[in-house]
């Protein structure tokens, strides 16, 4: 079997300096890191043995809350098999815990800095609920995308500025979704969400790549290796090959290229959250 770099996604805090990254890899093991954004400094949360679903995920406003979807597969257990979490970011520990039972729907948005929407599907059942946050009852998005990933994902790139744009339907099993967000100085950065069945090796049946669009006719930089891209105030923040990249764009193109962090050596470690 051919070894693969860890898969990363990371969201962004709307209104504080910070991010959450989710590291993936091996496939059943995932961790997630809280990302001081001023400072490029990266704390460890927790590991879970398991699977998180980041398209189904959103970090609040604040940086302070986790929303996620997650599964391990133990079907038998009394809490087990698949859930709806809401933690302190960057831990896992639940604050609120949504037994789920099923991989339809789940995860949800935030709506606010301690409310938030859920996609709920075929519905929860309610195990642990701490005061705050709370559930946004009146906030379901209007348009829809299909029960699981990308119904939050999509509604989670255009809440943060993305301009969705055509679909390309490849094949019966294919489908890309295009999404633009303006950079500045005449730059586009266009993500093409791919939706497939038989995805390439190493890939997920949702991954994405981008490519940057230039101010000039003609004028773009194709860029498949990064599996996630954001703009981070003045400069461009992506992910490729388990490691955090920073740059900043000019005229002919990205300049002052800086490696954040490297992810590839972490290894899974039991951590108990400090609360």
């Amino acid at each position: 079997m051919p070894k693969f770099a860890p898969r990363l996604h990371v969201l962004l805090a709307r209104d504080a300096p910070l991010g959450l990254v989710i590291r993936r890899g091996p496939s059943k093991h995932v961790a997630t890191l809280l990302w001081d954004r001023r400072k490029d400094t990266f704390q460890l949360g927790q590991w879970l043995n398991g699977r998180i679903y980041e398209r189904r995920s959103d970090l609040s406003a604040d940086g302070k809350h986790f929303i996620y979807f997650a599964m391990n597969g133990r079907w038998n257990t009394a809490r087990g098999g698949s859930w709806t979490a809401i933690s302190r970011a960057p831990w896992l520990r639940a604050k609120v815990f949504l037994l789920k039972s099923d991989c339809w729907n789940g995860g949800g948005l935030w709506t606010g800095n301690t409310r938030y929407w859920l996609n709920d599907g075929y519905g929860h059942t309610l195990l642990d609920n701490d005061s705050h946050p709370t559930r946004d009852l009146g906030a379901e998005p209007t348009e829809y995308f299909g029960g699981e990933c990308l119904h939050v994902y999509f509604h989670r790139l255009m809440r943060d500025g993305w301009t969705r744009g055509e679909q390309k339907v490849l094949n019966r099993d294919h489908s890309v979704s295009v999404f633009e967000k303006p950079l500045g100085k005449g730059w586009t950065l266009r993500k093409l969400a791919h939706s497939q069945a038989n995805a390439p090796v190493g890939k997920g049946c949702y991954w994405d790549e981008h490519e940057l669009i230039g101010p000039e006719p003609e004028q773009s930089i194709a860029c498949p290796r990064w599996e996630w891209a954001e703009l981070d105030r003045r400069r461009l923040v992506w992910a490729s090959g388990g490691k955090l990249f920073a740059a900043r764009l000019g005229k002919s193109g990205l300049f002052d290229e800086t490696e954040l962090q490297d992810f590839n050596a972490m290894r899974f470690e039991a951590i108990v959250a400090p609360y």
